[in-house]
């Protein structure tokens, strides 16, 4: 295929993660070796940046600067929550594209990301402009399909079962009996991240904390969930319970939910507290709630050196597919048949991705569906392996901030 020739222009959307960054370093990193891409550019808050015409001169930091954001949290460029829905909206995003002689856009980001770049490449394609379209998986929900897991999944499971870790032995200190901790973690529609709450278990001490996890792949039962903690609590003098904030009954409904946002979508949280109203009116046991909250996705001091580098490979992986022709895809990792873990990159089309959700496997549950089994353990474990080196100043973490050189526009602004 012939050298393609021009720009490349780098977006990022959704919730953050603790090494949504460090795919934009290997992004970078990867472009600055081909001399087919000219300019390395950002787009600033994902394609609200693209729209607005906000583009950045990443090839204008330095070389530290992008070594930094191997080891720092959130997303460097900006994120937004936006999905492109008229057609206005992806014309003008193509029209900041050709004025820019943009050949590649790789977009770091979940689902819905993927599908307005999808849209934006379908649309370049139906005009005849050479556009390279690919993405990078990321979030900590870890429902994307077709890809074994996502970046920002392992640093967030690490994290989450540090802290349930921790707060088992602070349960444990204080020496009083019938004590109920209950750890309220994100996740969405999936148990993913609740899942991972059982890595706190040493091995061989299936007894240890969390000592029941509900995730929403399993319809909650109110009379089984009062049960549940009363046996924990005959066999021990505290019990750890994690929930994911997703949960449903057996007619599909979410437990709870605190608000809808403007599109109708559900805004989670509360689940803890309404897991503690239950146990205070029907077991009677002191309570107490967690709500980990947006710290499961930025506590990069607690980085998995496993994700952080698998984020970086993503994101050379996806420069490398663009360069040798790759387009409307998503990069995907994928996992070695051997012993031993392995990881490597792949591809998947992105148009396989609209729509669909990976859940937890129903298998890696107990029968009694709030525990989990060695298939999980086999499947997690890996990804939490080793840490992330981050440089500490004054007693604090030290992260990095792009200096964001503005890239001049050249369109009149843009009227939605």
């Amino acid at each position: 295929m012939a050298e393609l020739a021009g720009n490349c222009l780098i977006g990022q959307s959704g919730g953050p993660s603790a090494v949504n960054n460090a795919s934009v370093a290997g992004i970078v990193s990867e472009a600055l070796n081909h001399a087919c891409i000219e300019e390395v550019y950002g787009a600033l808050n994902g394609v609200v940046g693209i729209l607005n015409e906000d583009l950045v001169d990443l090839a204008a930091e330095s070389q530290q600067t992008i070594r930094g954001l191997r080891h720092t949290p959130g997303a460097a460029l900006g994120s937004c929550r936006t999905k492109l829905k008229k057609p206005q909206d992806f014309e003008r995003a193509l029209e900041v594209f050709k004025a820019h002689n943009i050949r590649y856009y790789f977009h770091i980001g979940d689902g819905d990301a993927q599908e307005n770049a999808a849209k934006i490449a379908e649309l370049a394609r139906g005009q005849g402009y050479e556009l390279r379209v690919v993405g990078i998986p990321k979030t900590i929900d870890n429902d994307l399909p077709a890809t074994d897991h996502c970046p920002g999944y392992g640093s967030a499971v690490k994290y989450i079962a540090t802290t349930v870790k921790e707060l088992a032995v602070d349960a444990d200190a204080t020496g009083a009996a019938d004590l109920v901790t209950i750890v309220e973690v994100m996740g969405r529609n999936t148990g993913w991240l609740a899942a991972g709450a059982s890595l706190a278990k040493r091995r061989d001490h299936p007894n240890d904390p969390p000592h029941l996890v509900y995730v929403p792949e399993i319809a909650f039962s109110p009379e089984k969930f009062v049960d549940d903690i009363q046996r924990i609590l005959k066999r021990e003098k505290h019990c750890v319970v994690v929930v994911g904030e997703g949960l449903v009954d057996k007619d599909g409904n979410y437990v709870a939910v605190e608000t809808s946002d403007t599109a109708g979508a559900a805004q989670f949280g509360g689940v803890g507290e309404f897991l503690k109203e239950q146990v205070e009116a029907r077991v009677g046991a002191k309570v107490r709630v967690a709500r980990l909250g947006v710290a499961q996705r930025a506590a990069a001091h607690l980085a998995s050196k496993t994700d952080a580098d698998e984020a970086f490979l993503a994101g050379q992986a996806a420069v490398k597919a663009a360069v040798n022709g790759e387009s409307e895809k998503m990069v995907t990792l994928v996992r070695g048949d051997g012993d031993h873990y392995t990881c490597e990159t792949g591809l998947t089309t992105l148009a396989e991705l609209a729509g669909n959700v990976k859940k937890l496997p129903r298998e890696w549950l107990n029968e009694d569906g709030v525990s989990l089994n060695f298939q999980f353990y086999r499947y997690a474990t890996p990804l939490i392996q080793g840490e992330v080196t981050v440089p500490f100043d004054n007693g604090l973490p030290s992260y990095t901030r792009l200096a964001k050189e503005p890239v001049d526009k050249s369109l009149p602004p843009y009227q939605a």
